[in-house]
């Protein structure tokens, strides 16, 4: 009997170990946790200040910034709040390499790029597009935005719902803007001399239709990144909507388009686009007849905003140009197609 019990012992063991996980069993045999921290976000909250957020409270073993930032620790936890010594600026790109350590010494390094933090963004809109592309002309796929009060771009964000509903296609760079300033964004770069115009000097870049009096930022390659039907905005770095535009090409299909019908629902949910009567109920969901319309675009007939009209996201508020009316980083020609 005895032989039994002492053979009993290791047996009732392991069945207590194989009914449990491994992480669980290592647990109760150690007497604290083997998960490690889980990351979940970095945000900057504050022109100075960076929060990184975990799973549960950790302590920092080690910090440390690109480009010679230096910051200090000042609380620690589940959230961990930083703050640089000097402000790096609002919108500039920032890598972090963080090692931070829970309380049963589980280890985690993270190395996570963000922006600073951006509380000057300017107030701009959507002004002008071109969804064609030819090459023997160097005309490409555009996006002009026009600003109606001064700021800093950087971290402000452009989606393009035919690319991704979640993901930004474009991280604007930390640029001072001045009101009434004309930006366009060149959707390719077929001149290998074109270069963003980030500084004071508009006549920088030599590429084709960089227009000296207007501020030139560029998509590197040759690819075609702009369609319609559509969906496109801007959003701060709290996901707020700077500006939207809803396009439908073919109202009598885009209605079962999956990127018209996924764009269409959050700006409309977000109350970003507006029906032709100027409101909407709450929750109202904008079709295609709401949407502006780009039948009749070509490479030199561009999809105008209104700019002799207050600014607002409807479709009244758009047209398409004359032939040869485009008007690629200066005011809009005022002739209609239709």
């Amino acid at each position: 009997m005895r032989k039994i019990r002492v053979l009993g012992l290791p047996l009732l063991m392991l069945t207590i170990i194989s009914a449990c996980s491994s992480e669980e069993a290592f647990q109760q045999i150690l007497g604290r946790s083997v998960q490690a921290p889980v990351f979940l976000s970095c945000q900057p909250v504050s022109p100075t200040e960076v929060v990184f957020s975990f799973s549960h409270p950790v302590r920092v073993r080690t910090l440390n910034f690109d480009n010679g930032y230096q910051a200090a620790v000042l609380d620690e936890g589940q959230e961990v709040l930083v703050a640089f010594t000097e402000p790096p600026g609002p919108g500039r790109r920032i890598t972090a390499d963080i090692l931070v350590e829970d309380e049963d010494r589980n280890s985690l390094n993270v190395i996570v790029p963000f922006r600073s933090r951006n509380d000057n963004m300017p107030v701009i809109v959507f002004n002008e597009l071109r969804f064609d592309y030819v090459g023997a002309q160097q005309r490409v796929e555009l996006i002009e935005f026009y600003v109606l009060e001064a700021g800093n771009l950087g971290a402000m964000r452009l989606f393009i719902a035919h690319q991704s509903l979640t993901e930004p296609f474009y991280e604007f760079p930390p640029v001072e803007v001045k009101a009434k300033e004309y930006i366009v964004l060149h959707l390719r770069t077929l001149n290998e001399n074109s270069v963003d115009e980030t500084g004071d000097n508009l006549a920088l870049s030599p590429g084709n239709e960089a227009r000296p009096e207007a501020r030139d930022l560029w998509i590197p390659g040759n690819r075609k990144y702009l369609h319609t039907p559509n969906g496109l905005w801007l959003l701060d770095q709290d996901d707020n909507i700077i500006d939207a535009l809803l396009l439908s090409h073919s109202p009598e299909s885009d209605g079962s388009n999956r990127t018209f019908m996924a764009a269409a629902e959050f700006l409309g949910r977000n109350s970003a686009w507006l029906p032709l009567s100027g409101w909407a109920e709450e929750g109202w969901i904008p079709g295609t007849a709401d949407a502006a319309s780009t039948r009749g675009v070509t490479a030199t007939r561009t999809l105008n905003r209104d700019e002799t009209i207050p600014h607002a996201r409807r479709a009244g508020n758009w047209y398409v140009t004359v032939t040869s009316g485009m008007t690629p980083g200066g005011r809009n020609d005022v002739r209609r197609n239709n």
